[in-house]
Order: C-alpha cells, then structure tokens, then sequence
C-alpha cells in the first residue's frame, strides 16, 4: 500500500514538473506566444470583421430587353423588387451591357431574346440569359438566385393563365399549379448570410491550426538548438512516457480549453452568431476536440524538424482542412481518398458536431458519431505520441553512448577524432 502511495505521488510529481516545464518552453518563446496567444485570440475577431456585414443586397445589375413585351417588362419589375439585385442600368444592346461589366459598374446581365414574349404567347419554352461576374461568389449567388426565384413566381403565372384561358375556377388552376402547398423555410440561414455559413467552421479550424503551429514551432526551435521534447529526466528514462505525454498535453489543453472558450462561445456573442446549443453540450464538445488537438499536434509536430517548415505549412493545410470539413462542399460530393484523408483532422469531425449544436441547435445526440469518431482519433494519436517519445528518447540516448565510447576510444590511442574529421572535410 505504502509503496503504490509512493508511485502515485511520484508519477503526480513527475506529471506536475512535465507540465510546468513545458508551460515555462511557451512562455520563453516569442514566436510561439504571437501563435498562441496573438493570431489565436485576433484571428477570430479579424474574420468576423472581414465578413461582419454577411448579406450583400442590391446587386448592381444590368438588363438588356430586347423582348420589349409585357411579359418581360414585368419580369423586370419583379426582378428590382427583390432583395439580392438592382437593376442599375436599362441598355439597349449586349456590347452596352459588356461594357458596363468590365467597368464594374454592374455584376450581372439579364438578357431577354427578341422572341421571348412570343414564344410565351405561343406556349412554347422561352429563355432567358443570365451573365455573372465570377470574381465574388456572392454576385454570382445574388444575380442567379434572384433570377430563379422571379422564373419560378412567373411560372406559376403562366400556368395559372393557362388553366384560366381553359375554362378552369382560379381555385382549380391553382390546385393543378400546386397541388400539395408548400412553404420555403430556411431555419438555420433565413438570409443566406455568408458569414454564418463559414465562420462556424473557420473558429474550430483556428482552434487546430494554431494549436499546431505553436507546437511544431517550438518543436523546430528546440530540434535547431540541439535540444528535444523527448529529453527526460533521468529518473523517468524507460517507464515515464506516459507521464510526459499526459503532462506535455496538460499544458496545452489548459491554454486552449481557455482560447477554445473565447472562441466558440464569446465571439459568436460579440458577432452576433447564431448560438442555439447548449452552453454545457458546446464545453462538452470543446473538452473532446481540444483534447484531440492536443494529441493530434503532438503527434505531427514530432516531425517539423525546422522553425521555418511551420510557416510553409500554415500556408497549405489550412485552405485543405476548412474544405474537408464538408461545408464548402458537400461531404457526398468528396472524392474517396479525400474523404479518408480528411479523418486525419480533428477539424472534420469538430466542425460538424460544432454546427450541429451551434447553429442547428441540437444537442450531443446529434454529434454522436462525430463524438465517438473525435474519441477513436484522440487514443490513437496518444498512442503514437507515446511512441514518437519513445523513439526520439531511445535515439538521444543512444546517440549520447556513441559519443561516450568515441571519447574513451579517443583517450585510450590518443587521437583526436574530432581534429581528424575537420581534415578530412577541408581535403587536409
């Protein structure tokens, strides 16, 4: 008994030195603290500035009528009358209009052909033309969605017309129009609001990113001053891995249990973001993620070997990680071998789960899997963790005996095999 109280508070002393010791390598180190403590607590507040005004209204768009009917002057009207668009300029002819789009007057076209109001007239389908300017999704969304929509009310126009010319009650026509009435409802992005449909997933991505690249950072510096994580007390050599990864985390996961909660909880409130989940199911979800990320950097960052590969890093993965998560693209439309590379990211679990309960509203039954998937990814990135201590630890130590025994060699027949190797090198 006396003896599992003495290794109980012997691991605790160990755990609790770990930790402090690492705390004192993130303090120490500039570079890592303007990752941590700068772009992890300004990054969030930058992108919700940038998009901070997420609806763009009145589209300045230009429309070509050529028709010159009702039918499309009509249109027109319910086209201006729309939020996304405004019908900026009336021209006379497409070079009119081309000309106006590449002055950046206008981001749209609409062109109505001379036979659209006949065509309609004759039952038969018309056309209508819609050029966008692809330099901004936004314009791009506007000018189509808008388009669509005013195309389906005229539609159903047409239609009802049509039963109404046939000899059908206008009860009638509209019931064979629509025969089971609808309702559009968007519940989570009634406005189409750009800004909700990325930030949600861009505040995680920040989580896991510069949670790796403080860590890798500091990796790489004590790697190019001829130091290791993996350097160990000596009374820990051969059975404190375990302790020095849990403590080297601890560490970590107490930083950014704290940035986690300034970021997913007290932005979204600054901004104005949706927050329908609970505040205990958000701290639940953060307490599986940030522990992910922990283990996920400890694991990769064992292989930045030099300060500045972080930097070349940080430029590619992020753009990668924020489109496997699934909300730029859908996850069905993801190729296999991407989809299978994006379980390497705590990001393509965390954001949706975060989503699920932020946005959505829903509560730890909907993240369920993602839960159980952030779980898997957590032990087995605490295994190899382990195991990349375990090998860099046995390689010091080995190489310290190398160098050991290359001394006592160089003693007992007095060479110098240091000053023979720096001969060799210049051609002596």
């Amino acid at each position: 008994m006396a003896k599992r109280e003495t290794y109980a508070r012997t691991w605790l002393k160990d755990f609790c030195y770990i930790a402090c010791n690492e705390l004192k390598q993130i303090f120490s180190d500039g570079g890592v603290m303007l990752i941590f403590f700068v772009a992890g607590l300004l990054y969030p507040l930058l992108y919700n500035v940038v998009y901070l005004n997420g609806i763009l209204n009145d589209t300045p768009i230009a429309v070509v009528d050529e028709a010159a009917c009702s039918e499309s002057r009509r249109y027109i009207r319910e086209l201006d009358a729309t939020r996304e668009v405004e019908i900026a300029y009336k021209c006379i002819n497409m070079d009119e209009a081309e000309r106006l789009m590449k002055e950046r007057k206008v981001n749209g076209i609409v062109l109505f052909p001379r036979d659209f109001g006949e065509k309609i007239q004759r039952m038969e389908t018309s056309t209508i033309s819609v050029y966008c300017d692809m330099s901004c999704f936004l314009y791009y969304k506007n000018v189509l969605m808008s388009t669509n929509h005013v195309m389906l009310h005229e539609i159903g126009r047409i239609q009802v017309e049509r039963y109404a010319a046939a000899g059908f009650t206008d009860i009638e026509a509209a019931q064979l129009v629509q025969g089971i009435p609808y309702e559009e409802n968007n519940p989570y992005n009634q406005a189409f609001s750009y800004s909700i449909f990325l930030l949600s997933a861009i505040l995680l991505v920040i989580i896991q990113q510069t949670l790796f690249y403080g860590m890798s950072l500091l990796v790489g510096t004590q790697r190019e001053q001829n130091r290791s994580f993996a350097s160990l007390p000596y009374h820990l050599q051969g059975h404190g891995m375990g302790r020095v990864v849990l403590g080297r985390g601890f560490a970590y996961w107490g930083l950014y249990m704290a940035i986690g909660i300034y970021i997913a909880l007290i932005v979204p409130a600054i901004f104005g973001l949706p927050q329908r989940g609970q505040f205990w199911n958000i701290m639940a979800l953060l307490l599986f993620f940030v522990t992910d990320c922990v283990y996920f950097s400890m694991t990769f960052s064992t292989l930045i070997t030099k300060r500045e590969s972080v930097f070349v890093l940080f430029l590619f993965m992020s753009p990668i990680c924020l489109f496997l998560t699934g909300t730029s693209w859908p996850t069905t439309a993801i190729p296999g071998f991407w989809k299978v590379f994006s379980y390497i990211f705590p990001t393509t679990f965390g954001v949706q789960a975060f989503i699920n309960m932020s946005t959505a509203g829903g509560d730890l039954s909907t993240a369920h899997d993602q839960m159980i998937a952030l779980t898997i990814q957590t032990v087995v990135y605490f295994f190899l963790s382990t195991v990349a201590v375990y090998i860099e630890n046995w390689i010091i130590r080995h190489k310290e005996e190398i160098e050991e025994r290359k001394a006592a060699l160089e003693k007992e027949i007095g060479i110098d095999f240091h000053e023979e190797d720096r001969k060799m090198i210049a051609g002596e």
